[in-house]
C-alpha cells in the first residue's frame, strides 16, 4: 500500500493544472446567461475548480476585443474536460443554449 501510495503521490505532482477561457464574442440573451451564471458555478466544487476572474477587461491591449471573459483554473486537463461533459454542466449549457456566442478553450498550465 505504501509503494502505492508514494507512486500515485508521484504522478499526481507531475499532473500541471488547467485552465479554461471563455470569451463571450456575443451576448443576445442576458436572461439565458444569468440562468447559465445561476448553475454553473455552482457545479465547480466537485471538479476542484475555481474562478480566477470573471467579467470584462480591465484593459485591452493589441488585437485584443472587449468581451465577457471567464478563467477558471482546474487541477488537471482531464478535471476540466470531465467538468465540461458532466450532467450538471450540460444542465447550464442547455439553459445557455441560443443566448451567448462564445469560445471555450482549455490550456494546461506551462509548468
Amino acid at each position: 500500500n505504501f509503494v502505492k501510495f508514494k507512486k500515485e503521490k508521484r504522478m499526481s505532482e507531475n499532473v500541471k493544472k488547467a485552465y479554461a477561457v471563455v470569451a463571450y464574442e456575443q451576448i443576445s440573451d442576458e436572461t439565458k446567461l444569468k440562468k447559465y451564471m445561476d448553475i454553473a458555478p455552482k457545479t465547480f466544487g466537485k471538479f476542484g475548480a475555481k474562478f480566477l476572474t470573471r467579467g470584462y477587461p480591465a484593459v485591452v491591449k493589441e488585437n485584443g476585443k472587449n468581451e465577457r471573459t471567464i478563467i477558471v483554473e482546474f487541477p488537471s486537463v482531464a478535471k476540466a474536460e470531465e467538468f465540461y461533459d458532466s450532467p450538471e454542466y450540460v444542465v447550464a449549457l442547455d439553459a445557455l443554449a441560443g443566448g451567448a456566442i462564445r469560445s471555450f478553450k482549455i490550456c494546461e498550465a506551462y509548468e
